[in-house]
């Protein structure tokens, strides 16, 4: 909705922000601000549940996104049983650098983890992902920080495999490219060829997946190439290395969840022409992954994220158009993904944006969003707190 002007005279953006505790919006569903709208610009989200039962979530705060140097990590904490989020504090900042989308977990140490991109050069294909690990991170105000690093990847050569396929894609899509279009396939040609490309540039936007063997999986994506990689540590997060590649060509920020048979499942944002959402499948516990197809869900180019519940139930939470950010679906599949039989909207408006959300379920079986949220009179994030009963409209 737009925040206008309210019968009494005064601004109803500064009478929505007065109001911005818990709102329950109706069974089974509650929702709130974080903070109160502000004139940054505040994105893609993190969230986690501290073993103390408080929620921590992270997010970057600037001017704008890659070309803004001054762009910073920053959290805020819910406590357990509170109804209203603790005022937003730093977490990572590299001065006269950007820092961008984040995520985090809690590994089976029950240390905290960030991750998020710095920006080199104002361009993500320059970008390197860095990581702050904490074991105090459950008092007042940001995590102490045990350890802070950067991930170095160094992929197997793809390019051999990649040029094939973008060959064999650009002849099936049978299409006559304008001069610009043959530009940019000439020099994603260059790219993939290129070592450092290849290296540098892996950012993540979706939480990590520990797997039942302590495997920890971080998805990444590359902007140079549209692709998504897998981080993987079999040590705790002591050393990382990379997956193949999720090779589609358009398919970005991967979310993974494990069928019970073991096979991972990645939905990815659609950064190309098929307005669909992605998938890849990996049986390896994803070293390989394989040919990276569509769901019949839309994607409009934008972030989604996807939790295994309890249950064996999955949840997916995306924009559910073909364009635009101003609806944001929750779906429900008791199928392990081959059908998604219930869905719910947390915003659905005629405008604004609400979106890059991230979902986890708590340790009391409620399921939590956290998702940038978009408005005529400014930025903030919001949480939603719901059940599957909720969505499935029981």
């Amino acid at each position: 909705m737009l925040f206008r002007y309210s019968t009494l005279g005064l601004p109803a953006a500064l009478l929505f922000c007065l109001f911005q505790g818990a709102v329950a919006d109706d069974a089974g569903l509650s929702s709130e601000l974080v903070f109160p709208l502000h004139n940054k610009h505040n994105h893609a989200p993190g969230i986690v549940e501290c073993p103390n039962g408080d929620f921590l979530i992270s997010w970057f705060r600037g001017s704008g996104e890659r070309q803004s140097d001054d762009v910073a990590i920053y959290g805020a904490r819910l406590k357990k049983g509170a109804s209203e989020w603790s005022e937003p504090f730093l977490m990572a900042d590299h001065p006269d650098f950007p820092d961008c989308n984040t995520c985090m977990m809690i590994d089976r140490e029950g240390r905290l983890w960030l991750f998020w991109p710095i920006i080199l050069a104002n361009t993500w294909e320059s970008c390197l992902t860095r990581f702050k690990v904490s074991s105090d991170y459950q008092g007042e105000g940001p995590p102490v920080w045990d350890r802070v690093d950067t991930m170095f990847l160094k992929p197997d050569d793809f390019s051999g495999e990649a040029t094939v396929l973008l060959e064999q894609m650009l002849k099936d899509s049978q299409l006559r490219l304008s001069e610009q279009q043959e530009n940019y396939f000439n020099s994603l040609r260059d790219r993939l060829n290129d070592k450092l490309f290849q290296r540098l540039g892996w950012q993540p936007r979706c939480k990590p997946t520990v797997l039942p063997s302590g495997r920890i999986l971080l998805p990444l994506y590359s902007d140079t190439y549209s692709f998504g990689l897998m981080a993987i540590s079999d040590d705790d997060g002591a050393n990382w290395y990379a997956s193949k590649p999720l090779m589609g060509f358009g398919g970005i920020q991967p979310a993974v969840v494990r069928r019970d048979d073991g096979t991972l499942v990645a939905y990815m944002r659609e950064n190309g022409p098929r307005r669909k959402i992605r998938v890849s499948e990996s049986t390896d516990d994803g070293v390989t992954w394989g040919p990276v197809g569509v769901i019949d869900l839309p994607s409009p180019g934008s972030g989604l994220d996807a939790v295994r519940l309890e249950n064996g139930h999955w949840a997916l939470i995306y924009n559910d158009l073909t364009r635009g950010r101003n609806s944001l679906a929750v779906s429900i599949s008791d199928d392990e993904g081959k059908t998604w039989k219930w869905t719910r909207h947390l915003e659905q408006h005629d405008s604004g944006s609400y979106h890059y959300p991230a979902i986890i379920q708590g340790a009391d079986g409620t399921i939590h969003a956290i998702y940038s949220y978009f408005v005529e009179g400014g930025k903030s994030m919001k949480h939603a707190a719901f059940t599957e009963d909720w969505v499935r409209g029981e």
